[in-house]
């Protein structure tokens, strides 16, 4: 099993932190440092900044969100990444979610999964240097009847093939990953759960293409946090949940609010949905039950940690993207060196 770090969200205050934290997975050998965008810090800004102060590390997006961009501008970006990094980029896809995607980009969150596909189509095309004419239900390359015609992609990426992963929770949508990508991104994954909530989907989508799960990367996100105390520990990821499982997209369509329900979760995620929607953030967090938090995080001693990374290597994980916790720099640092020797402790360096 792989390491790789998550570093969130740009913006946030803690930026140049970030990219020491992003060098000092480079330095202990993390396979792949992805980053977020949502409606603040663009992905591939970022990732452009880390890629010219690491050396080795991978670096991906985990999202660049589908809605923001018309996909031959996505397969121009991720050409261009792949070629300056000297071929260490990976391409992270998403749909976001309805609030995002027609409040701020002013795109109907609708057919996501037919939009998913065609847009990995049309990008994949593009990616391979192909002249580029596309007929589907959202898109039609080039324009029927005007001056358009079919171009081919200028830049030459470093790899043939860039790695494409989709961040998937649904049932259908992580069917489809397994079927048209290379890999899954994976938010508040339980290791005792996995199976049932994504394998036995990703696994159905590999089969309909005629492909098994090798070679395809299962890529879940776990915040890490070292310390004695478990219950202080999984405190400071109440707000956290309870912000995705209570607060993101709408009450009819929350994805992690359904996630949460499919582990068992069915009561409290009600419950916290209906306090942080009427505001109550302080009761939504609280409302977050203890095993939840503690079964989708990795919390403790090193011991503690490389015991729960064995259950998730034996769960089908093949990267586990650490998203290292911690109110200084120090504590985020020495989060992730404990991943390292987690990871060794568990016997599980490839």
């Amino acid at each position: 099993m792989r390491l790789g770090i998550n570093l969130g969200y740009w913006g946030a205050g803690m930026d140049s932190d970030n990219l020491a934290v992003a060098q000092e997975a480079d330095r202990l050998g993390y396979d792949v440092c992805w980053a977020a965008e949502a409606y603040g810090s663009d992905v591939p800004t970022v990732l452009s900044w880390v890629a010219a102060q690491t050396e080795s590390i991978d670096v991906g997006s985990a999202i660049m969100q589908i809605p923001a961009r018309q996909p031959a501008m996505t397969a121009m970006t991720a050409a261009t990444l792949d070629s300056l990094s000297g071929g260490r980029f990976r391409l992270g896809l998403g749909v976001s979610g309805p609030q995002v995607s027609e409040g701020w980009y002013g795109v109907k969150f609708d057919k996501p999964l037919a939009r998913t596909r065609e847009y990995v189509e049309i990008v994949r095309r593009a990616m391979s240097r192909e002249r580029l004419s596309y007929e589907g239900e959202h898109w039609t390359l080039p324009l029927p009847g005007g001056p358009g015609k079919p171009l081919k992609l200028t830049v030459h990426p470093e790899r043939e093939h860039i790695p494409l992963y989709i961040a998937a929770i649904g049932p259908k949508n992580l069917e489809q990953t397994g079927e048209i990508a290379d890999g899954a991104l994976l938010i508040f994954p339980s290791a005792e759960h996995l199976e049932e909530t994504a394998l036995r989907h990703l696994r159905a989508g590999r089969e309909k293409a005629g492909l098994t799960m090798d070679g395809f990367d299962v890529c879940p996100t776990l915040p890490i946090a070292l310390g004695d105390d478990i219950d202080a520990l999984a405190d400071m990821f109440r707000p956290y949940t309870a912000l995705y499982v209570g607060g993101m997209g709408s009450r009819k369509q929350n994805f992690y609010n359904q996630l949460a329900q499919r582990m068992g979760y069915e009561r409290e995620a009600a419950e916290i949905q209906d306090k942080y929607l009427s505001g109550d953030k302080d009761g939504a967090g609280a409302a977050v039950p203890h095993q939840l938090i503690d079964s989708t995080t990795l919390l403790g001693s090193v011991e503690r940690i490389a015991d729960r990374m064995k259950v998730y290597a034996a769960a089908g994980v093949t990267t586990l993207t650490l998203a290292p916790a911690g109110f200084t720099l120090d504590e985020r640092l020495a989060a992730l060196r404990a991943g390292t020797e987690a990871l060794e402790l568990a016997g599980l360096v490839t």
